[in-house]
């Protein structure tokens, strides 16, 4: 009972420093003493960002490449995990927050023609970015609800994540659709295991693609991302899918 009182007490505090919390820039004396301490290129970690957290006294440290951290000042002890604070009933993943943001940046660099993009029907209310490999069965059943998607309002956009790495057989099939004349009816034949020829061109997005989607926290697929940067991990079906972009 000591210990949940203790972290309730905790998570409430958490709580109230999280909605007074104004972001404020580091000094400059602090960063570097702290990327002195930090970088390790045996390990192969660099300091990428550092930025004040909302947890009081530590910062949060980027490393490129590398996870996101939080640090004391001086760089002598960091922990690694989420934070999370109390709002009213629910339990908020700041760390997340963080996330989706970052995200959202890296996606928008993104130029729709490096895109496979199945768009809404009439009036466009939201559109999800998702992460696919042709032979993966779930991506091939979620491919099934985009006409639906589609007549609902919802633009799909697909980004390459071939699951075996680049250059296995679902990195060519990726590529076959990236590289066709109709990307959309490639990618559809695909899925649905119709044989397509190879057609590895070069100069094809896939293998960037599939970096991205390291980056941005990918681990399977289908891995899709709403616009606000949110990751939903694995098959959704349309109704499901507009509960989850609130358009339900």
């Amino acid at each position: 009972m000591k210990v949940t009182r203790f972290i309730t007490g905790l998570m409430a505090a958490l709580l109230g420093l999280a909605s007074a919390w104004v972001a404020a820039e580091v000094d400059t004396d602090v960063e570097q003493a702290l990327r002195a301490k930090l970088d390790n290129p045996a390990v192969g970690l660099k300091v990428g960002t550092v930025s004040e957290s909302q947890l009081p006294g530590m910062l949060e440290v980027q490393f490129e490449n590398g996870p996101m951290v939080y640090a004391t000042p001086d760089g002598g002890f960091f922990l690694v995990g989420d934070l999370f604070a109390v709002q009213g009933d629910q339990f908020v993943n700041l760390a997340e927050q963080r996330r989706d943001k970052e995200r959202v940046a890296e996606l928008d660099e993104i130029s729709s023609d490096d895109m496979i993009v199945f768009p809404a029907e009439g009036e466009t209310r939201s559109h999800i970015t998702v992460f696919t490999d042709a032979t993966c069965f779930y991506c091939q059943k979620l491919h099934q609800e985009v006409p639906e998607l589609n007549k609902r309002g919802v633009e799909v956009r697909y980004l390459a994540y071939p699951r075996a790495g680049v250059g296995s057989d679902g990195y060519r099939q990726l590529a076959t659709a990236w590289c066709s004349e109709n990307p959309q009816d490639t990618l559809t034949k695909l899925k649905n295991r119709e044989s397509v020829a190879d057609n590895v061109c070069p100069g094809n997005p896939i293998s960037s693609q599939f970096e991205l989607g390291q980056k941005v926290g990918v681990r399977g697929t289908p891995a899709i991302i709403t616009e606000t940067g949110r990751m939903i991990p694995g098959y959704q079906s349309a109704d499901d899918m507009m509960v989850s972009l609130g358009l339900n």
